[in-house]
């Protein structure tokens, strides 16, 4: 038996599986009032009913900030929250939670919401927190957490038993945790689970058809799923389970931290399962030294560093990789170039980045793990996850002209449902006429964002457009299997309609990216400083086919982007700068007075040209997240790529139409 307790250490006897979990140490609440983190950052204690409201969708990117992803060792204890924003100012500083000798951390709901960096819980870890208490968790922050064995509960009643030293079994903490987290967990992490049970692995593709009507979702799932002493053979809904894998891939931020894991676990050399499968990018920071964030830092011999131990580590392994440009910029963004090169329809296609999402657009089901989820995915071949119910959105009607996906998925992220946390951990199945009409660029936009939803992926049935996307890009005929669409009858947790013909131009206000509101609401549009197109979500051919209509016009009416406005265009692969080049668009972007960027993921990532350098600097972005901090310290509006540049054009928030009406066009 093992126990928590707050204020000792625990041993437990389970078999020797965990010897001990140690939650000595205080409990912080991250409240929204500055003055009670204040408080208990000078030595002062709270109950939960002193702390008051507590901050809901703290994100990874405020627990630990874009520019100290270098770290994977002990200086990450120094990092937990010091992005977090409350009362407009960060009051977490660097060491506080380890040197406030904190064990335990409280927060509300959708903890852990935005990227899969395992630098967050990794840094919580190493500050000395043992558990973390929230409302609610993202899927990855929670899943990269008990990989390292971090502990997480939704159970607020285990606070105040804490605080009064009330021994609690380890079990009570498991109790809701299916098998696979609750082995995972008991092991001390994903590493240790794999590497003794690694041989208990069976294949169960070849499972007869049950009869029952599915969603498309579940037929991949039971096409890839893996059999395992702690996995049922037939998948239930929330069932922890592993699936082969048919794509993985991996970024710079990550080689060097999963080659330490792997070496430190299983020696040298490697074994790697199915290499060939494995594909290594250089896409996050090939604009750092324009970085302003990571330039202030003074890190960047430390970025050098990581990229070189990513570059050591699949070169020692023969790795396919996708580098760096000559000059600046890269090849293109990981999930950009696996959707345009790798990707297929009815493959599973797992990456470390949340927005690996994006491939979900060909019909294939992809989903972002941390670096121990992908470190045990490159040993096994195998990936962990936590079988996912399917929502439907069916989508009526068709987008008004002017009207793009990136309004779409604003307007969805701002739904009183979605808000409420509906579509947690669930496949987004988008259907209906509107996503028929749409291209697989525009439904890319659906399904990248469906990480800001909640979601686990977003996925598209595979039909004639398709088919096009793939004899266009790739030279392929693929052949559309019957089995790759959901079932007539089969069960979704829940069915969201909208009519996209009523929809208009959606901006989302600083902050989140469920601030969307109508931009016809918006009395008194803000004046812009910064205008950015590019990143995963608005950097491919249609957002650049978007892009150039308006500067276009804007060129043929004697426009230019506003002198006091800096506008940056950059693309999210080179087939995407090649396709601009054969078009004839470069000069009309240069001519309106754009700064063209080559690939990379810039300013989404806070590292180039397109982020704030100070907090009173309004930046209308084509990116997919305007949390605090994420692309500097500036107010990030998100909006549609048309909306952007009309922005830059009018020196202040407008759509296009809008532009024209004041031009008189």
């Amino acid at each position: 038996m093992a126990w928590l307790v707050c204020g000792g250490p625990i041993l437990a006897d389970n078999g020797g599986v965990m010897a001990e979990l140690d939650l000595q140490g205080r409990i912080l609440f991250l409240t929204a009032d500055p003055l009670l983190l204040d408080r208990q950052l000078g030595g002062g204690d709270l109950t939960l009913a002193e702390a008051g409201q507590l901050r809901d969708d703290v994100s990874t990117d405020e627990i630990t900030p874009a520019h100290v992803v270098t770290m994977w060792d002990d200086r990450l204890a120094s990092i937990p929250y010091i992005g977090l924003k409350v009362g407009g100012r960060n009051p977490i500083g660097l060491d506080a939670v380890k040197n406030g000798d904190f064990a335990i951390t409280v927060a509300g709901s959708r903890y852990g919401k935005g990227s899969s960096r395992e630098h967050s819980p990794l840094s919580e870890l190493r500050a000395g927190v043992r558990l973390v208490i929230a409302t609610s968790f993202d899927r990855i922050y929670r899943q990269n957490a008990d990989n390292i064995g971090l502990f997480t509960s939704t159970d607020f009643g285990l606070i105040e038993r804490l605080q009064k030293r009330e021994v609690i079994d380890l079990e009570e903490l498991l109790v809701s945790r299916d098998p696979v987290e609750a082995a995972v967990l008991r092991s001390g992490g994903l590493l240790r689970y794999g590497r003794e049970r690694i041989s208990l692995i069976g294949d169960a593709s070849e499972l007869p058809n049950d009869g029952i009507p599915k969603a498309l979702a579940e037929k991949i799932l039971d096409r890839h799923q893996i059999v395992t002493a702690d996995t049922a053979r037939v998948l239930q809904p929330d069932a922890g389970a592993f699936v082969r894998a048919d794509w993985r891939f991996f970024h710079e931020a990550y080689g060097g931290m999963i080659a330490q894991m792997l070496h430190d676990a299983f020696g040298r050399p490697l074994t790697l399962h199915d290499p060939t499968s494995v594909v290594a990018f250089e896409d996050h920071f090939s604009y750092r030294h324009r970085s302003i964030a990571h330039l202030k830092a003074g890190n960047l011999s430390s970025l050098h560093d990581m990229v070189e131990a990513h570059r050591k580590f699949v070169g020692e392994y023969g790795l396919r990789s996708h580098g760096t440009l000559a000059g600046e910029g890269s090849e293109g963004i990981s999930h950009a170039i696996i959707t345009e090169r790798y990707a297929l329809p009815g493959q599973v296609v797992t990456g470390t980045d949340s927005h690996t999402t994006h491939s979900g657009a060909l019909g294939c089901l992809a989903f972002g793990v941390g670096s121990t989820d992908m470190a045990n995915a490159l040993m096994t071949g195998v990936v962990r996850l936590k079988a996912p119910e399917s929502i439907r959105i069916e989508l009526a009607g068709s987008l008004p002209s002017g009207v793009t996906a990136k309004d779409l998925v604003l307007h969805l992220l701002a739904t009183p449902r979605i808000k409420a946390g509906a579509g947690l951990g669930k496949v987004f199945e988008y259907a209906g006429p509107a996503i028929a009409g749409l291209s697989t660029d525009e439904r890319a936009t659906l399904t990248n964002m469906t990480a800001e939803l909640g979601g686990f992926t977003g996925i598209v049935a595979p039909d004639i457009e398709t088919l096009r996307f793939l004899r266009e890009r790739r030279g392929i005929d693929f052949v559309i299997e019957p089995w790759m669409q959901s079932d007539p009858g089969a069960k979704y947790a829940e069915t969201i309609e909208f009519d996209c013909s009523k929809l208009t131009p959606i901006v989302a206000r600083p902050g989140d990216t469920g601030n969307g509101v109508p931009l016809s609401s918006i009395v008194g549009r803000p004046k812009v400083d910064i205008a950015y197109g590019g990143s995963c979500t608005a950097g491919k051919r249609e957002d650049f086919d978007h892009y150039h209509a308006v500067l276009s016009w804007a060129v043929s009416h004697g426009l230019r982007v506003k002198p006091n406005v800096a506008l940056f265009l950059q693309f999210g692969t080179t087939d995407v700068r090649d396709y601009c080049a054969a078009k004839g668009y470069l000069e009309a972007f240069e001519q309106a007075g754009a700064e063209i960027l080559q690939p990379s993921c810039g300013a989404c990532i806070n590292c180039g040209p397109g982020t704030s350098a100070a907090a009173d600097q309004v930046t209308i972005s084509a990116i997919n997240r305007n949390f605090p901090g994420r692309s500097g310290p500036g107010q990030v509006w998100l909006a549609s790529p048309p909306t952007v540049v009309a922005s830059a054009i009018a020196g202040e928030i407008v759509s296009f139409d809008e532009l024209r009406e004041r031009y008189h066009a």
